[in-house]
């Protein structure tokens, strides 16, 4: 997960998901997953699809390179309007 600028809480958690070749799924997927496991205020506002997850020298995930990716990334109005 990553945060994105959110018209009214600056920022929302957003769900970044890699699948594996040949598989899918829907976002609402892992939506209802989620919901009961966690806080309603970390519940994502969108899942985004990903063709790769980029891992820095160290081996994590290298969020800074995600969110400069995601540059200009405006959540679904939906999204937004919920919250």
């Amino acid at each position: 997960m990553i945060g994105v600028t959110h018209p009214k809480w600056d920022e929302r958690p957003i769900l970044l998901v890699q699948l594996k070749p040949g598989e899918q799924a829907e976002g609402r997927e892992f939506l209802n997953y989620l919901d009961g496991r966690i806080a309603k205020w970390w519940m994502p506002d969108d899942v985004v699809f990903v063709d790769e997850i980029p891992l820095g020298p160290t081996g994590k995930i290298d969020k800074k390179l995600l969110r400069q990716r995601l540059t200009g990334y405006a959540l679904p109005f939906d999204a937004a309007a919920r919250r």
